[in-house]
């Protein structure tokens, strides 16, 4: 194959002649610089190029041009190489326009002409966008098949159990032909599902998490049995204790349950994170992260149940669900939170099943043209009415309060009032859902007066935090809600908490067995932002550095 390619198109001569030189300048060793003068010439280019086989790392498309605009231009690109990475070239009065078109088509990046210098302005873009071109490539994908029933439980959590993953699949309904075919191909029936059939043949019927981690080709056994550094959880927090311990030559692994990303990994975009005006999705940012921490040395392990956590003289030993353990000189304790319950009638049977915690993005193809209702009030849940509304006809957010400002920040209110298909009903709550083999309706309460009965297929909720330490001993104090105490809030009127062995107090993101640390949304009175679980994530690394000089 002849080298990848960079293609630019913008209608102004002079300003495509621009950017082709200074992309020869810097890329033109490696790439190949094809430059177009509108939409139309640059489909066909890249028409001639896929017949080719030739590969494209990224395209740059000006965003006013006559016929066909650069948003127009970038939704057909797509079509044709889904995995080139995506700029728009905007002035600034169109920033607003570029913004939009990030959702709309998920542009990486946009860029503010004229971009001088462009060693300042213009190269940093390009290579953050070839850099992930070469992380996705254009590499042959062993597809894996996924054979299950739109309506189970455990062919949703499967699906998004490899998409969290980041794990390339195809999804096949039991009721299609294509799907009974591949059943009866692998010698399986329909009460067997979900079915998994690997690259190489291999057929999985009802597979477990590790099972499916094993197949897959994801790690779920510690290279080592003694580490630095075990951190509990991938989500922000612990993505970035990772990164910072692996990076300082600390020997670290994490342990996660199911996803890196945690809930921040599930939101479709997140607005407010330094660094990103524009905006990034939580998978792009947290599988950014892990790759970062696997560069760095950090072993990652999922699909590994937590059971149980002490001290034996200087090691701290974390247990296993399957009886196996690992130990280290410290521990970061970064497991985060999950959402509470909805206690309303028939939510229960059928979770999965039209009924979703979190945002459930597998589900967005089968919104479209659907009524979606989301229940709270929470940043993570306006995230998810922004996301969806760009597949389902309506979007419904109930709120038992009485207004969105008390929980959601402002620039998330200000963007959902501009979308005209989301709805917000304040002080409203849901009673029961209802539905045989799937959600069908729900029984909705406004102000505590009279009910009412909608027709909906998809509800996904984001109610509270709760911390997942129920597995967690006595010898860790937790506050009533069961977040974990660190530092100074374990000290009582000056003292130290019972049992504490040190003649020091606790170091401050520390627990109450020293050398294990806590940080992100599972420590008590913790800022529940994504920033403030990778800043506490990488400050607990520090104090981590402190504890192992004092042994």
């Amino acid at each position: 194959m002849s080298q990848p390619i960079l293609l630019t198109v913008d209608d102004d001569p002079a300003v495509s002649r621009s950017v082709a030189r200074d992309l020869r300048r810097r890329y033109g060793k490696d790439y190949r610089i094809i430059r177009a003068d509108s939409g139309a010439d640059a489909l066909e280019a890249l028409r001639e190029i896929k017949l080719r086989g030739d590969a494209v790392a990224a395209i740059l498309a000006d965003y006013r041009m006559p016929q066909m605009d650069g948003i127009v231009f970038l939704e057909k690109a797509m079509d044709l190489f889904p995995n080139a990475r995506r700029a728009l070239l905007t002035a600034y009065a169109d920033t607003d326009a570029a913004i939009q078109a990030i959702n709309v088509v998920d542009v990486d990046h946009y860029l503010l002409k004229p971009w001088d210098p462009p060693e300042e302005k213009l190269y940093p873009v390009i290579d953050a966008l070839v850099e992930t071109w070469r992380a996705v490539g254009e590499r042959p994908v062993d597809e894996i098949k996924l054979i299950g029933h739109r309506y189970s439980s455990p062919s949703f959590h499967l699906r998004d159990f490899l998409a969290r993953n980041a794990v390339p699949y195809r999804w096949y309904s039991v009721d299609d032909d294509e799907g009974r075919r591949i059943l009866e191909a692998a010698d399986a029936a329909p009460q067997d599902i979900p079915v998994l059939v690997t690259p190489d043949g291999t057929v999985l019927r009802q597979p477990s998490g590790p099972e499916l981690a094993d197949a897959v080709g994801l790690s779920t056994r510690p290279a080592q049995e003694f580490y630095d550094l075990i951190v509990i959880g991938g989500g922000p927090a612990g993505l970035g204790a990772a990164v910072y311990g692996a990076s300082e030559g600390l020997r670290t692994v994490i342990v996660e349950r199911k996803a890196t990303g945690g809930q921040a990994g599930t939101s479709s975009r997140i607005e407010n994170y330094l660094g990103f005006p524009d905006g990034v999705s939580g998978a792009q940012l947290t599988d950014r992260a892990r790759r970062q921490a696997l560069k760095f040395g950090a072993e990652v392990l999922t699909t590994r149940d937590v059971v149980g956590l002490e001290a034996r003289g200087s090691a701290r030993v974390v247990m296993f669900g399957d009886g196996t353990e690992i130990a280290a000189h410290s521990v970061v304790l970064a497991s985060g939170v999950t959402y509470r319950a909805l206690n309303a009638e028939g939510i229960e049977k059928l979770t999965g099943r039209g009924v979703y915690y979190g945002s459930a993005a597998t589900e967005a193809p089968e919104c479209k043209g659907e009524h979606v209702y989301i229940v709270g009030g929470a940043n993570s849940a306006g995230q998810a009415a922004v996301f969806f509304s760009k597949h389902a006809a309506d979007v419904t957010i109930l709120v038992r309060g009485e207004s969105l400002e008390a929980s959601m920040s402002h620039y998330l209110i200000e963007q959902i009032a501009g979308i005209p298909n989301i709805h917000v009903r304040t002080r409203t709550t849901v009673v029961e859902a209802h539905g045989d083999d799937h959600l069908e309706r729900l029984t909705l309460c406004e102000n505590g007066g009279a009910t009412e009965t909608v027709p909906t297929g998809h509800l996904f909720i984001f109610i509270g935090a709760a911390p997942r330490t129920d597995w967690l001993g006595t010898e860790i104090l937790r506050d009533d809600h069961g977040f974990v105490r660190t530092g100074p809030d374990l000290l009582t009127d000056g003292a130290q908490p019972p049992g504490w062995p040190l003649d020091r107090d606790p170091h401050y993101l520390e627990s109450s067995i020293p050398g294990v640390f806590v940080a992100g949304d599972v420590r008590a009175a913790s800022v529940k932002r994504v920033a403030s679980a990778v800043g506490e994530g990488a400050m607990a690394v520090t104090l981590v550095h402190r504890y192992l000089e004092e042994q």
